[in-house]
């Protein structure tokens, strides 16, 4: 809960925000697909749902319809202007080869340090030699729980083959009010042009928050490339990768 209030403050969004950690919500919908949008008019009743990515301008076509159904009169005809910029920016879907993907072991998927991932226990990993597209890996002392890795001992890896132009790390540090700081490579070499917005060019960042990350964004063609996070101290907990 503390975690969604500091970011509602931060993103500055005033409206209410439902919390469904046990899922009852989820249960009730019989939902099956992430992101999920249902819209429900005056009465309650669903008039129209999207699920997955997309369909923003047809969503908002929605929501201006019920309203005026509902009674309000001065809702407008035209479409919101979205400046979306850094992590904000919609996805390149033409070159999005690398689908989310979680790092505990209750959904992870083509996990590939050898010998397999050892569950809630600390465990010494190894990154191999090579990694096939969309394979990731670990390197040092991790633990892997069933919604998130930490890191037991300073300078543990983590190595992931993908190809899109963005790639994101949902993370924070596993004790509040502290920070971890870190270090990307992209096929070997600090990332330069390449970085995302919470990465210089040298490849440096801090993880003082639990969020979303972006440590990669790319420019021109895409194509297959290995990416690394090195963190120099202890205590982070990690998620999810994302791509965009």
């Amino acid at each position: 809960m503390d975690n969604v209030r500091w970011a509602a403050k931060d993103m500055r969004i005033e409206y209410p925000i439902v919390i469904d950690n046990d899922h009852a919500i989820w249960r009730a919908f019989h939902n099956e697909y992430w992101p999920a949008l249902y819209f429900a008019d005056g009465q309650g009743r669903i008039r129209h749902h999207v699920f997955g990515e997309g369909e923003y301008e047809r969503s908002e076509v929605v929501i201006q319809r019920l309203l005026a159904e509902a009674g309000n009169s001065n809702i407008p005809s035209e479409l919101v202007s979205v400046d979306a910029r850094g992590a904000e920016a919609a996805a390149d879907w033409d070159e999005l080869g690398s689908g989310e993907n979680y790092v505990g072991y209750g959904r992870t998927e083509d996990f590939a340090s050898s010998g397999g991932l050892k569950a809630d226990k600390a465990h010494v990993y190894v990154v191999p030699g090579q990694l096939s597209r969309n394979h990731w890996a670990l390197s040092g002392n991790w633990t892997i729980g069933r919604e998130a890795i930490v890191l037991d001992q300073p300078n543990g890896r983590i190595a992931y083959r993908f190809h899109a132009r963005d790639l994101h790390l949902v993370m924070g540090p596993a004790t509040p009010n502290t920070t971890v700081r870190f270090r990307i490579l992209l096929d070997g070499q600090a990332p330069h042009g390449a970085h995302g917005v919470d990465v210089d060019e040298h490849g440096s960042g801090i993880v003082a928050e639990p969020r979303m990350y972006q440590l990669i964004r790319q420019m021109g063609s895409i194509s297959d490339r290995q990416f690394e996070i090195q963190f120099l101290d202890v205590g982070v907990e990690a998620y999810s990768f994302t791509f965009g």
